[in-house]
């Protein structure tokens, strides 16, 4: 039986990889982490989300706050805004977690090895956030190795494989794939800002709808609010 453990925020992205594990694997779990998160009505829809799919969900609750270094935790950092993208520069943005993807993965294989689940499943992509060092392909194959060192499977037992199915894909592509699959975006919240409604000014809310528009499709998210009467 092939099983597994999804990186579960409810965005495009681990929404999309959610809808891509279960497809292909018998036994599926979606892990959300609550970690102080500006954004963390994202964790409420995660729950709905992963309850619509009709997989089985848990959060993990891990205070980045004290690490600092974020607009994602730190409330004194500006939230990057702007209605046109920002010039881009070196480095990481404000809205880089230190290390954060690497303290995720550490949690999910622990978590996961208590429970007999192989796999650890990842949203991770790099085209529209090239400047992620947590989201390329050493870091993932680096950190699989160390998981790999200090678990169960250092003495036989089975090795975790952290899979990355939409590493080399971009937002858009992200959305057809998602789409064929039969994801449901209607819950997935992205905006960073900490609403359910976009703000349409921060970048993940920028990248989104960029992506919405070149697919050719209303966001399901909006369709649902404006269905609603929320928009």
């Amino acid at each position: 039986m092939k099983s597994c453990v999804v990186l579960f925020s409810g965005g495009l992205d681990s929404t999309t990889a959610l809808a891509w594990t279960k497809a292909r694997y018998d036994r599926v779990h979606a892990l959300t982490f609550d970690y102080g998160q500006r954004h963390r009505v994202e964790i409420g829809f995660a729950r709905k989300a992963a309850r619509r799919a009709g997989v089985p969900h848990a959060v993990l609750k891990i205070d980045l706050r004290p690490v600092g270094g974020s607009a994602l935790t730190d409330a004194r950092i500006p939230l990057p805004r702007s209605a046109k993208p920002a010039r881009r520069r070196a480095g990481p943005p404000a809205t880089y977690v230190p290390f954060r993807n690497g303290i995720f993965l550490a949690l999910a294989a622990a978590w996961a090895e208590a429970r007999g689940l192989r796999d650890l499943i990842c949203g991770f992509h790099i085209a529209d956030s090239p400047d992620y060092p947590d989201t390329t392909k050493a870091f993932v194959r680096a950190m699989e190795k160390a998981v790999r060192a200090g678990t169960k499977a250092a003495f036989g037992g089975p090795a975790p494989r952290i899979v990355t199915p939409l590493l080399g894909l971009g937002k858009t592509d992200i959305i057809r794939l998602g789409l064929r699959l039969g994801a449901d975006f209607s819950y997935s919240v992205s905006c960073y800002a900490g609403a359910e409604r976009p703000c349409g000014t921060c970048s993940s809310c920028r990248f989104r709808a960029r992506a919405w528009r070149a697919v050719g499709r209303e966001d399901p998210l909006l369709t649902r609010l404006r269905k609603g009467g929320q928009r």
